[in-house]
């Protein structure tokens, strides 16, 4: 397939590591620029993708079939580094949102619109030469938007978006209210899931790691009471149903710790879409009414009021 060999031309002439000169690394960027196996490289185009869009079109244009269980290599194999080299820009929604997309960027546009013609070596030679810039400029926009936050003491910053502004109350709203005092073990960000985990704190409680585990967003850890704080935040899906305390009760039943399950709301209109979901002996916490919980096990604290 010729395009696919321009393709590849490309990806080296712009220095792309061979792991990203891969067929699918080339699929994407053909997708990404809406080319097809007898388009000329003057016809590109820059439409704004998902994810999902970019498997439809491979599949529909090239019949190569990648499954959605391929989404996550998609975007750390090729989608990471092309926007690292300015040649794609996101939209800067959380990544486990529907309305994520990609786009290339007008310079990459112009120049592998030009990829063929006279004009390429002189557009190749004038992108590298602004790389740098354009690599500043795309990211400069991207953190505009971040959310700064501290774990334990510590900034990091999470990527825009509702979910990771509750996670950020979560931390700073109702950790210091009904959580004193307690170190942040793990917290996952909408595009990295990984972003701050103390594995040695958590294994020596007893919680499994493994890939088959998938942890809840936040975890806490209150050593005066030796209690851990499983909190999910919930601004479009994943409550703490009685499926989803199975599956933490399940990694983490080596623990003697005693264990809190808790989903996040930024508001009562969103808790009450999942209300009728949500687990019992389970706590629920908003972020609009950052003094007050609600506990979903009445007997526990029946009594009078003062």
């Amino acid at each position: 397939m010729k395009i696919s060999d321009d393709c590849l031309d490309i990806l080296k002439s712009l220095g792309m590591p061979l792991k990203q000169q891969s067929e699918l690394c080339r699929l994407v960027l053909l997708a990404l620029a809406g080319l097809k196996e007898d388009s000329s490289w003057d016809e590109a185009t820059a439409e704004w993708l998902r994810i999902h869009d970019i498997l439809s079109y491979v599949d529909n244009i090239f019949k190569k079939h990648y499954a959605e269980n391929t989404r996550e290599t998609i975007r750390k194999e090729a989608l990471h580094f092309f926007r690292d080299a300015a040649l794609i820009y996101d939209n800067a929604c959380p990544t486990n949102s529907p309305k994520y997309k990609y786009r290339l960027t007008d310079e990459a546009l112009q120049l592998i619109r030009s990829y063929g013609s006279e004009s390429w070596q002189k557009n190749l030679a004038n992108f590298i030469s602004v790389h740098e810039t354009l690599t500043d400029r795309y990211r400069a926009e991207r953190h505009f938007n971040e959310i700064p936050v501290k774990v334990n003491g510590k900034p990091f910053v999470l990527s825009p978006g509702k979910h990771n502004q509750l996670q950020k109350a979560i931390l700073e709203e109702f950790a210091p209210r009904f959580a004193q005092n307690s170190a942040c073990l793990y917290v996952g960000d909408s595009t990295d899931r990984t972003l701050f985990v103390d594995e040695k704190k958590l294994n020596a409680l007893g919680i499994e790691l493994s890939v088959h585990n998938k942890l809840p967003d936040i975890i806490l850890y209150r050593e005066e009471k030796h209690w851990l704080y499983f909190i999910e935040a919930v601004t479009s899906v994943g409550a703490m149903t009685p499926q989803r305390v199975e599956e933490i009760h399940r990694m983490s039943q080596a623990t003697s710790a005693g264990k809190i399950y808790l989903t996040a709301f930024p508001d009562w209109a969103t808790y009450k879409k999942f209300a009728s979901l949500i687990a019992w002996e389970t706590e629920i916490w908003l972020s609009s009414d950052p003094d007050h919980l609600i506990h979903l096990n009445g007997d526990k604290f029946m009594g009078p009021r003062g």
